[in-house]
């Protein structure tokens, strides 16, 4: 027998529930971390992972609930300990959906993280000494806000973002560290990316319009008997976000942010259980609720958005759509060339590494070298081999109105835009008001026409009449005798079509507006070329965006007879 003391006193069992608590512990840290070594890109080889990932936090959440006396007496178990198991599974849950694109996960995700906030997990942080819990605590808060903000949930965010300040500034005056500036910093980024979507009051009750911009039942205009489609699909899509001082929020820009939700469907609610993502089989998930998987790229260098390119390439299903959105500062040729090709007409920012210092340097004094930071058009000549659809939001994004398609598969290019009217141009770092059109049709429509109140009745007239443009629309593109066929190609997809219809409104908004008609660049255009007469011009949808701007009464900011200019 030992000599005795504390220890010996412990029952079996219950020390065995200690052990056993301890393992699942480690053993959850362990396959964490090592999330972070799995390979962004590349659709297979990280599911098993997370997977077995899911499985262990699944065990130490149960098995913390089952034996929470034993563990308090006996182990010592902390509620903040408690919370950083829950964050982590809220951590799983929003990674699972950047790899996915499943927004499902994202609801998984917030009640984690809703449920660490209502039963003050973390409370009791700021009574202990240690600067790196409450830092815990305030990256809790951090990601909590950018899944509120997916969600759409703004009451939320605003609550979230009065109590990470005060947590911010009791953190600073607490503890004299060195990462004071980068927290403010992250508020001022979060209260910036709040403030930069246009508000719509109603005015009935003083309340803000919310609206979801993710692909509903009703979304995309409906395929009518007799329209002839293209069978694609959109799978892949690679959202790009470069521009110098867009406002942005966890390596999010606001364009990146309109983007990613155009491209995704509504979520649907799943029984907040520790079930394994990934570990489901594949027919129980209907079909149509399937999102294209999106890769988010922040100021990539040219190396890194290549390889993501390929592996999206490589890995793209049969009769599928590779779509790349490249919202970036433009870059323009240094000089004239004698030739005319694929690099010669500049293209968009890349990020640049600083081991290239040199090369910038034999760049500037040989002009006849092109910028190495820069994706030209023809960088995107291989990938043409697949469906590819394009959406550039930049002013260099006429660059890519010199393509060539070289492979005869379908290729659409929808451009922004070069520059905008005075009015508008200081609105830049809010994001871009061609990408905004592509999001949220009706508040782009609103905003440029000065509008930022109405009654509510007037706001869902507004929207019933918008869905009626679509539709018409619709037919204006698929019963077109002139279109280029990849238009038609890819209108079978809800997502792209949604996307081309949008687009159309846009143009044609932009052409009868008065500021926006001083000159050409002002205008969105595409390639291969939408027949103008048929489409972006057609008197109909001419007619029906007056009637819209009749019923808001904003007639008189555009052009009555658009026709007779041209």
């Amino acid at each position: 027998m030992s000599s005795g003391g504390a220890e010996d006193d412990i029952p079996q069992a219950e020390r065995k529930t200690v052990t056993d608590f301890c393992y699942l512990l480690d053993k959850s840290k362990q396959l964490f971390n090592g999330l972070r070594d799995l390979p962004q890109y590349g659709q297979k080889q990280w599911q098993s992972y997370f997977g077995r990932t899911f499985d262990v936090y699944t065990k130490l959440w149960k098995f913390q609930q089952q034996h929470r006396q034993v563990l308090d007496n006996r182990y010592g178990l902390k509620r903040w300990q408690i919370g950083e198991i829950a964050s982590k599974i809220g951590q799983l849950y929003y990674h699972y959906y950047l790899r996915t694109s499943e927004t499902s996960y994202l609801n998984e995700a917030f009640s984690f993280y809703s449920a660490i906030r209502q039963r003050s997990y973390y409370s009791q942080v700021n009574k202990e000494d240690r600067p790196e819990l409450v830092v815990k605590k305030l990256r809790y808060y951090a990601r909590f806000i950018v899944v509120c903000l997916l969600l759409n949930k703004m009451d939320v965010v605003k609550d979230l973002v009065k109590e990470l300040s005060d947590e911010i500034e009791d953190y600073t005056h607490r503890f004299n560290t060195e990462d004071q500036v980068e927290w403010n910093l992250v508020l001022q980024e979060v209260a910036a990316f709040i403030e930069a979507d246009p508000v719509m009051v109603l005015n009935d009750d003083n309340t803000i319009v919310i609206t979801s911009n993710r692909l509903s039942e009703t979304g995309a205009p409906l395929l009518e008997q007799g329209m002839i489609v293209g069978q694609l699909a959109l799978a892949d899509a690679l959202i790009i976000g470069n521009c110098n001082n867009q406002v942005k929020f966890s390596e999010l820009t606001i364009d990146m942010f309109r983007m990613l939700q155009a491209l995704e469907r509504e979520p649907m609610n799943l029984a907040s259980q520790m079930n394994k993502p990934g570990m489901q089989e594949s027919t129980e998930k209907p079909a149509r609720r399937e999102n294209p998987h999106k890769y988010l790229l922040y100021k990539p260098t040219f190396s890194q958005l290549y390889t993501f390119l390929a592996a999206s390439f490589k890995e793209l299903p049969a009769n599928s759509v590779l779509l790349i959105y490249l919202s970036a500062t433009g870059v323009f040729p240094s000089g004239r060339s004698d030739s005319e090709g694929p690099y010669d007409f500049g293209g968009v920012l890349t990020n640049s590494n600083r081991d290239v210092i040199n090369g910038d340097a034999i760049h500037k004094r040989n002009q006849s070298y092109k910028e190495m930071h820069c994706l030209h058009p023809g960088d995107l000549y291989p990938f043409t081999r697949k469906p590819l659809f394009i959406i550039v939001d930049s002013s260099n994004s006429v660059a890519y109105k010199n393509f060539t398609n070289l492979f005869g598969q379908p290729l659409v290019c929808l451009l922004s835009p070069t520059a905008y009217p005075k009015a508008l141009q200081d609105q830049s770092q809010r994001g871009s008001l061609f990408t905004l059109f592509l999001n949220n049709p009706l508040m782009a429509f609103l905003f440029v026409s000065g509008l930022s109140s109405m009654r509510r009745g007037l706001w869902e007239k507004c929207q019933d009449y918008l869905r009626k443009i679509n539709r018409d629309i619709a037919q204006l593109l698929t019963h077109s005798r002139s279109i280029d066929q990849s238009f038609l190609q890819f209108f079978g997809d809800e997502f792209l079509r949604l996307l081309l219809t949008r687009f159309i409104f846009c143009s044609a908004t932009m052409r009868m507006h008065k500021i926006f008609r001083q000159e050409t660049r002002n205008y969105p255009e595409s390639y291969p070329q939408l027949p103008r007469d048929e489409t972006v011009e057609n008197p109909h949808l001419q007619k029906h965006i007056l009637e819209l701007a009749s019923i808001l009464d904003v007639r008189n900011v555009f052009m009555e007879n658009t026709l007779d200019d041209y």
